[in-house]
């Protein structure tokens, strides 16, 4: 098959490396943007481009209407790239049921990998070595519970996305419940999951990665690994392939660990299976942390050691061609030399010695080049960047054919002096310095190697301009401090212009970038483009020194304004939900010694209060309990029914019942109001979870139980899109740990009148698939209480024991139904 022309839902490089494979196969491509990214080059390299409304990341994540747009211009694909909606099973579906393809792995795989525990426990399922960790999504109590057991330090993961939001380093205990609540909300913007678990941290670690590529027919192969252990704060800086200082014995497990876990899945399209090497066990031991199933940012270096175009290859075995066709088969990986990534990000280091996205004007970008140096980027001259996205602006992948890891670096460094990029801060000089170290050109890195050295990869700035003056000599300023340690990415490119044109004179004050201060106040400012998530204190407020006054959210990761001294809050110029720029002052400040100590300002916590969110979480699950929805369960109960709640709170032991998702509703937004559908649907009409039946005899673990009880009240019964993809989850669950089912049938079937299907009238389910293969694996128990038809009486009739009260009817369907 050949597509007409493929959809690229994704922006900047990533945007244009899939229009330039599109070129090269010959197939239109069209791109999309929102409206504060019109200005971006790769609106500029497609044969069509679209805006969507909105602005910001939203935009390329609204999927209808990404979709609109590829059926509008004629596109029978997608691509999404990395990010966005590129692991997004839902988006995978939706493409399907609208005849597109979507170009990626099987919607299947991406819900697999896309829950990284579950994932962990399918690695394990086929003999994969995984660290220790948590199954699935934790409380803060289970959470707590785990860095009990794990007897050190602990990771706080996401547990969908990646790209290290939602994700924290806890060492001591009294830390984890702040580093807790801020992975879940990072976890909620990035990802719309808030969903964390937990891994035991593993203190000195190489991050080795298998790239992986299968086709529809089941075939799957790998085109080698890749080291990635340079990270901050575990988003990855400089990768290699492939991976130096591995033992031949060594790198082939780790190639065949991957090869058999894909293998197991017949894992379709590009993915990358990624591990982590203990340094410290003494005998080399790498466990499988996750799997990312999607193109990679660092796929370039793949490609310059392979000689194989990745996305290219993506898209063919995309169109149905197999590996066997692209040539692409385990016996054909032969690596050529080394290769390096090294990404630019548009960043720069706080008094603090952490990182804040930059942002601006790019006054000069000239990217480097010649034999071996390729430039993936889409920054130029003039480009007004924006922190409403990622801070990636280019990547430097250097290729060559020498088997010594420092002549890479080298050449690499040299590269990296040649890219002339001016007007806005950026990590360049980071880069340089990380690539040039001999800890890195000769083995000695992990995943924590960059907070080791910080010190020595970011030197600090010393407070002095060089520049050649127009007596063609040296000359050395003391910049202000103002302009110093201002956060304008424009201040010190601005001074140094007016510098040489005479307009200013060495050390004078820059009242442009003084800003309106009160006199004698120390300004807290925004340290980046950004929104106020939170104000913690109050006017006229005693602080002390470490105390977090303001939280703010850029690029999807929250920041915390931090005081480095006691004072007294002199004025608060901004609310919650306010968008300001960088440098913007926040909150003015009096140094003053103060009273209270950190016991007190703890003291001051009124636990008593409930926040505004946890509050809305309240009322969305009281939606859902049969206190509140009185004219059902009197309904119910007049007919001489009983209400699943009422059903599992007598069936379970007390407390058990976990319950999986309950605030979905039906998939009719079309036709209801969100109100409507929560006071009408909620659950989407089936309670799902996991629980214990006599665990006070038997244990937790022998009595635990899966429920799925239907709610008769919920659109009679039937079954909706969320409702399968509750069950289609919970019936894995049930094989993977051997847990009885125990099923309330009651329902109507199949339910008409589903959004986002449009003129389709059927899709397809993996629900009673799912739940066939449960039988003979573990105990089955049906239970029904009146109408039980269609689907809910395969469900039924699939049990080992069915129990029915003396007014059950239950029955596949009409006269209609059984003679079709």
């Amino acid at each position: 098959m050949r597509f007409r022309g493929i959809l690229i839902a994704n922006r900047g490089e990533i945007a244009i490396r899939i229009s330039r494979a599109c070129a090269d196969l010959g197939v239109p491509c069209v791109a999309i943007f929102s409206h504060d990214d019109k200005d971006s080059l790769h609106v500029k390299m497609a044969d069509d481009a679209v805006e969507l409304s909105g602005a910001g990341a939203s935009s390329y994540l609204d999927i209808d209407a990404v979709l609109q747009v590829a059926q509008e211009t004629g596109c029978d694909a997608v691509h999404p790239g990395y990010g966005f909606l590129s692991e997004r099973a839902d988006f995978a579906e939706k493409c399907n049921a609208r005849g597109i393809t979507f170009i990626g792995p099987e919607s299947h795989h991406l819900r697999l990998f896309g829950d990284k525990a579950a994932a962990r426990s399918a690695a394990q399922n086929v003999g994969v070595p995984v660290s220790s960790g948590t199954f699935g999504a934790v409380s803060l109590e289970q959470a707590e519970e785990f860095f009990h057991t794990a007897n050190g330090s602990v990771i706080i993961k996401a547990l969908t996305g990646g790209g290290g939001r939602g994700t924290r380093l806890v060492t001591r205990k009294e830390d984890l419940k702040d580093a807790f609540r801020a992975c879940q909300s990072e976890a909620e913007k990035a990802f719309g999951i808030s969903e964390v678990y937990l891994e035991k941290f593993i203190q000195r670690a190489r991050h080795i990665e298998v790239q992986i590529i299968g086709d529809k027919y089941g075939n799957v192969t790998h085109l080698g690994d890749r080291e990635c252990s340079v990270q901050r704060r575990n988003q990855k800086l400089v990768e290699i392939a492939p991976a130096p200082y591995l033992s031949d014995q060594l790198r082939n497990e780790i190639l065949q660990s991957a090869l058999k876990f894909a293998g197991s899945q017949k894992y379709s399209s590009l993915g990358t299976f990624e591990y982590l090497l203990d340094l410290d066990s003494g005998e080399q031991r790498f466990v499988f942390i996750e799997a990312n199933a999607r193109l990679q940012v660092e796929h370039t270096v793949t490609e310059e050691v392979t000689g194989v175009d990745l996305v290219v290859s993506q898209i063919e075995v995309a169109s149905g061609k197999s590996l066997s066709h692209l040539n692409l088969t385990e016996d054909k990986y032969s690596p050529r030399g080394f290769s390096l990534q090294a990404r630019v990000n548009l960043e720069r280091m706080l008094s603090n010695g952490s990182i804040a996205p930059s942002s601006g004007v790019i006054e000069t970008y000239e990217p480097p080049s010649g034999p071996g140096i390729r430039t993936d980027g889409f920054g130029y001259a003039g480009y007004s960047t924006s922190t409403n996205f990622d801070s990636l602006i280019a990547k430097v992948i250097v290729h060559s054919n020498t088997t010594k890891l420092d002549e890479l670096a080298k050449k690499a460094v040299r590269a990296l002096s040649e890219f002339r990029f001016e007007g806005v801060k950026n990590n360049i000089s980071l880069l340089k310095n990380i690539i040039s170290h001999q800890d890195f050109m000769h083995g000695g890195v992990h995943t924590r190697w960059i907070e080791e050295k910080s010190e020595e990869l970011a030197k600090e700035w010393d407070g002095k301009l060089r520049f050649v003056n127009s007596n063609d000599t040296c000359e050395e300023v003391h910049v202000p401090e103002t302009i110093a340690k201002s956060s304008d990415p424009l201040a010190l490119f601005s001074y140094q212009t007016r510098l040489a044109s005479g307009r200013a004179k060495a050390g004078e004050k820059d009242l442009a970038h003084e800003g309106d201060s009160p006199n004698d106040m120390l300004p807290i400012s925004a340290p980046m483009q950004g929104t106020i998530v939170a104000i913690n204190v109050k006017k006229n407020q005693e602080i002390r020194a470490g105390q977090v006054l303001a939280v703010m959210e850029a690029m999807k990761m929250e920041h915390e304004l931090v005081s480095d001294t006691d004072g007294i809050i002199h004025e608060i110029r901004v609310i919650a939900g306010q968008i300001i720029s960088e440098g913007s002052p926040v909150i003015f400040l009096e140094k003053s010694e103060v009273s209270i100590n950190k016991e007190s300002v703890k003291k001051e916590l009124d636990v008593n209060v409930i926040r505004q969110d946890l509050q809305e979480n309240f009322d969305l699950h009281a939606y859902t309990l049969d206190e509140h929805r009185c004219s059902a369960v009197e309904k119910r109960r007049s007919r001489g029914g009983r209400m699943p709640r009422e059903n599992i709170s007598h069936l379970l032991d007390e407390g058990s019942f976990k319950e999986y998702w309950p605030l979905v509703v039906a998939r009719q937004h079309q036709r209801h109001d969100m109100e409507t559908l929560r006071t009408r649907t909620p659950a989407d009409g089936v309670v799902v979870g996991t629980g214990t039946i006599n665990a006070d005899e038997f244990g937790d673990e022998a009595s635990a139980t899966i429920v799925v009880h239907y709610d008769y009240t919920v659109l009679a019964g039937t079954q909706g899109g969320r409702g399968h993809y509750k069950q289609d989850r919970i019936f894995e669950l049930a094989l993977r740990f051997s847990l009885p089912v125990v099923l309330f049938s009651e329902g109507g079937g199949g339910r008409p009148g589903e959004d986002d299907i449009g003129p389709w009238v059927a899709y397809d389910t993996p629900t009673f698939t799912q739940f066939s293969k449960l039988s003979g694996a573990v105990p089955l128990i049906g239970i029904n209480h009146g109408r039980c038809f269609a689907g809910n009486t395969v469900l039924l009739a699939c049990c080992d024991v069915i129990i029915a009260t003396k007014n059950s009817t239950i029955g596949m369907g009409g006269p209609a139904m059984i003679e079709g």
